[in-house]
């Protein structure tokens, strides 16, 4: 089956209000020609009934979910964990073979899962570079909550570093300033990195 490009639906696209104190860069591309990059927060949500089927193993179900702007989500669980990946055929990328070590879900209590992207405006189009992810954890001993930061460069995704929210009081702040300071630079080569305090929340 060929990877799938999905058309986000209107209603989940729409992005809540942006952040008041957005970072407004200016870069001059010629002597005639200019690109103003805002950098923003969106929200869409993750809802498995608006999904579709990418693929049936022994071990689970892969989904392909409307994402930001026409951006796919893919998403599936293997032996309790969750691999999840964006962009542009997300199944293909190293984001969609990465995963917590612990058994994990992005899932809330509803069924769903809120998904937050980092992105640009170029020439009146949102270009998401991350996104950042809420997993819901648990070990034998221990629940525990996990911000996931996640690298998305058109075809590329990768993770790129992963946050304990129980252990750190601003664990979004975090998030964020990781997404916009690291995410765009960061090598998908490299490993994920724990960021903060940790120990609390399994991994």
């Amino acid at each position: 089956m060929q990877p799938m490009r999905l058309v986000c639906p209107p209603r989940l696209c729409q992005s809540r209000p942006w952040l008041t104190g957005a970072v407004v860069v200016a870069l001059l591309a010629g002597p005639a020609t200019s690109v103003t990059l805002f950098q923003k927060s969106a929200y869409t949500t993750i809802d498995p009934k608006l999904c579709q089927t990418a693929g049936i193993t022994t071990t689970g179900t892969a989904f392909l979910c409307p994402g930001l702007d026409g951006y796919a989500i893919s998403i599936a669980e293997v032996n309790g964990r969750t691999f999840m990946a964006a962009g542009i055929n997300p199944q293909q990328t190293r984001a969609a073979q990465q995963a917590l070590n612990a058994t994990n879900t992005p899932l809330r209590k509803s069924g769903r899962a809120t998904v937050e992207w980092r992105f640009t405006i170029k020439d009146q189009h949102r270009v998401p570079y991350a996104m950042i992810v809420r997993y819901f954890t648990r070990s034998q001993t221990a629940r525990g909550e996990v911000l996931v930061v996640t690298k998305i460069a058109g075809s590329l995704a990768c993770h790129v570093a992963y946050i304990d929210a129980l252990a750190n009081e601003d664990a979004i702040v975090l998030a964020r300033q990781i997404a916009d300071e690291r995410a765009r630079a960061f090598d998908c080569t490299a490993a994920p990195t724990i960021e903060g305090a940790h120990g609390t929340s399994p991994m």
